[in-house]
């Protein structure tokens, strides 16, 4: 056998090895995105709720001296950046740093990275980075509240004048897109004064918007760490579901490679037999 033979039947046992690590991390995958699309349902179903009574309570608080909704010049964003533990992704990690990177030009970012690569990433930038570096499956709703009580103070004592949330939006299963949400100032009502649903809140409506504005925001955080974990398995899944069909497809024209290298030496020592009997 020719040694071009030989070189192609090791290419095919080194791409049917990688076939084989692909395939098993696609099915990991997709067993940890059906979790992770469980937890962003549950995710969404408590920030829906969350909201619409968080909307009531800034309509009845709203305030042009308010704090919370003072326009402010901005230059200094806080900004959480949440993306993958891991790579072999895709674009999903890139995807993200590439808009949050848009969105800090020509201002003084801290930037609180949510993920290892998030982190990776902004410490190799030399951006300011607020506290240590946090898994994104390992946060909990504890944390977030912890987070949030955390950054709305920061923001009341005139520390940022805007609070920002950079993830990725789970569309479906082929589709993943970076977003993000200002969260601090509020932004002014948009239903005017007498078509608001008024509703007696005590002491105040101010008051009582002070106390839920760090719960909203943990519970904005919790639901945007939710979607990107199942955008990030949704996105492995596809990479490595491309990877597989890749190295399938590299099987299959190596293999034809090598059988015609193969049936090439056969036939040329059969022909050098022949010559060598007529002799």
């Amino acid at each position: 056998m020719g040694t071009s033979a030989k070189a192609l039947k090791i290419r095919i046992k080194s791409v049917q090895s990688t076939e084989h690590i692909t395939r098993a991390m696609q099915l990991v995958a997709s067993s940890k995105l059906r979790r992770a699309t469980e937890r962003m349902e549950r995710g969404r179903e408590y920030f829906g709720i969350m909201q619409s009574v968080f909307v009531g309570i800034s309509e009845n608080g709203y305030s042009e001296e308010s704090v919370y909704y003072a326009p402010k010049t901005c230059k200094k964003t806080y900004m959480i950046v949440i993306a993958g533990d891991r790579g072999l992704a895709g674009g999903y990690n890139n995807n993200v740093f590439n808009l949050a990177v848009s969105l800090s030009h020509d201002q003084e970012v801290t930037v609180l990275p949510i993920g290892k690569k998030s982190y990776d990433f902004f410490h190799k930038k030399g951006y300011t980075i607020d506290g240590e570096m946090r898994e994104a499956d390992e946060v909990t709703m504890e944390d977030c509240a912890q987070i949030g009580k955390k950054v709305t103070a920061a923001y009341v004592a005139g520390e940022y004048d805007k609070v920002v949330i950079v993830f990725t939006n789970f569309v479906n299963m082929l589709s993943q897109t970076p977003s993000h949400i200002r969260i601090l100032p509020l932004r002014k009502p948009v239903k005017p004064e007498s078509e608001r649903s008024f509703t007696l809140y005590e002491p105040s409506p101010t008051e009582v918007l002070s106390a839920v504005v760090p719960e909203y925001l943990s519970g904005m955080l919790y639901s945007a760490i939710s979607e990107s974990i199942a955008c990030e398995q949704a996105a492995r899944r596809n990479a490595m579901d491309s990877a597989t069909k890749n190295a399938d497809e590299m099987i299959e024209k190596l293999s034809l490679q090598y059988n015609r290298a193969r049936q090439g030496a056969i036939t040329q020592e059969i022909t050098e037999i022949i010559a060598g009997s007529e002799q």
